[in-house]
């Protein structure tokens, strides 16, 4: 990443779907615009089906919850980041009765090494037709080593 404040898109994740960067630094953090689980280049979004309407008809949100990840792990390693820099993930799930507990595994094969803060919360709708979204905030650079107790 070029300069500290400057926006930064990845040219991995899908495109924002409003005049917003994929992140922003901000001294040694890193803020990731909300991320979906949409595929770059396409409006496909993983495992979701839908009607003529553009409505939902049946969605995976396994798929969702795989692709979703990938997408913040571009954007984070694009920045000059990376996983296990991760400080902070807001979750905003669409159904949480039906999701959070395939979610929450998901959730923990991906975070078993590094354990950032989160929260989850039900939301309505999100813009796009997707069950899932992550909000995040990073260190730069290599993760700090952790001292010993």
């Amino acid at each position: 990443m070029a300069n500290e404040k400057e926006p930064f898109t990845s040219s991995k994740a899908p495109e924002p779907v409003g005049l917003y960067p994929h992140a922003r630094r901000v001294g040694n953090l890193l803020f990731l615009s909300g991320v979906g689980p949409r595929e770059r280049g396409t409006k496909q979004i993983p495992g979701v089906e839908l009607d003529e309407a553009g409505n939902i008809v049946a969605y995976d949100i396994a798929a969702q919850c795989h692709a979703v990840f990938r997408n913040v792990r571009y954007i984070l390693e694009e920045a000059g980041s990376g996983w296990a820099n991760l400080v902070d993930v807001t979750v905003f799930l669409t159904n949480m009765k039906a999701d959070f507990t395939i979610y929450n595994q998901i959730y923990a094969e991906y975070f078993k090494d590094n354990q950032p803060c989160r929260t989850t919360v039900e939301v309505n709708r999100l813009p796009t037709p997707i069950a899932i979204e992550l909000k995040c905030i990073a260190t730069m650079g290599a993760p700090e080593k952790e001292e010993a107790a």
